[in-house]
Parts: C-alpha cells; structure tokens; sequence
C-alpha cells in the first residue's frame, strides 16, 4: 500500500464502513474507524489521516463537530463529507466548518476513490457553499448534479480557460481521459461546443 492515501472511516453504521473498506481495497489505506465525535476527533488527531470520510449525521453532534475540532490542529487534514442524500441542509454544515467536498452514500466505488484521490476533494464546487452568508440556503443545479466530482473538475478548469493537455497536467491524468470527461459532460448537459460549456459553467459562477 505505499504510496495509498491514509484515510480514516467516521460513521456510525459498522456495516456501512466495512462495505467501504472492502470495496476500496488497496487504494488505500485505512488507518482506522470511530462511529461517534469524540472518538473520531481522538483517532484523527493520533493518526493524522490524509483524508477522512465523515457521515454528517453522527449521534454525538454531527460531523461539522469533527471537523471544526480538527482544522484548526490540524490544517493538513481533509474531509470528504458523507450524506445519504444530496440535499442541501445535509452538507451545508459540514462544509461551512471545513470539509472540501461531498459525496452521497449511492456513490459507485470507482468515484468514491476518484474523489478521495482529488487533491481538491471537489473544492471547487463547495467553495461557494462555505463563502455563502449563512442566511443563504444553496441550490442544487440539477443538470449539475449528474456530473461526477471529476467531470465537474474538467468543466471547472475548461471553463478558466485551460487546454486539455494542462487539466491533464492539474489532474493527473491523461489528454484522452481528459476528452472523455469532456465528451461525457458535453452528453450529460446536451450541449455541442467547448464554448457552449464555458458559457454554461460561466452563467453557473464555477469560473
């Protein structure tokens, strides 16, 4: 496992956090577990994961609690919040105390560690989140939400601007998966032009 992200399990469902353990396999490497605050908070700060997977909803205050005991201590450490569900009042919390981004619990395995492989955990769609004042409650642009962290990672980054050789070169990846992810997103949101995407993410602020 050298060289596999360090990742610690925060939820309360045993089961869930074997079915995750099993899948990922040796992508990574699962340093440890808790169900609850205060004990996530103790792992996390003994073992100084590279990435947490943090349930929202956790019997002793809920994951914003985790994460707003860590950040501070521990800048280093990243979080993936974990939601049932894809509706706003279920992350915004969480994201405003620090987490960079968010998957739902229905994610397949192949994006669950794409997302944990991001350098940016999918920051660039949850920076507005955190930045918003706290009167403002968020909206899910549904055309959005059918793209994968990794596709919405493109669309950022062909939005400012960036040739397909460069995002391969930001990502990590190849030109050609850079061209599939872009011809996914073109398929997804119907449009037929690099720039018929650059005006849509520009209408949506993802510039």
């Amino acid at each position: 496992m050298s060289g596999a992200p360090r990742v610690v399990l925060v939820d309360d469902h045993g089961l869930f956090r074997s079915g995750v353990r099993a899948e990922l396999g040796r992508q990574v490497e699962v340093v440890g577990e808790a169900d609850d605050v205060q004990p996530a908070i103790d792992l996390i700060a003994a073992v100084q994961p590279d990435v947490v997977l943090l349930d929202v909803h956790l019997p002793g205050g809920g994951g914003q609690a985790v994460v707003q005991a860590i950040k501070a201590s521990h800048p280093s450490v990243r979080f993936l919040a974990l939601s049932a569900s894809d509706a706003p009042e279920d992350v915004i919390a969480v994201i405003r105390a620090g987490a960079r981004g968010y998957v739902t619990k229905t994610i397949s395995t192949a994006e669950l560690a794409d997302a944990i492989f991001s350098h940016r955990l999918a920051g660039f769609v949850l920076d507005a989140f955190s930045a918003a004042p706290a009167e403002v409650k968020p909206s899910f642009d549904p055309e959005l939400d059918q793209l994968t962290s990794r596709e919405r990672e493109v669309l950022r980054l062909i939005a400012q601007g960036y040739t397909y050789k460069e995002i391969a070169g930001e990502l990590y990846i190849s030109v050609k998966t850079v061209e599939s992810h872009v011809s996914s997103v073109l398929r997804k949101l119907q449009l037929s032009s690099r720039h018929q995407l650059t005006r849509w993410a520009a209408e949506r602020r993802l510039t």
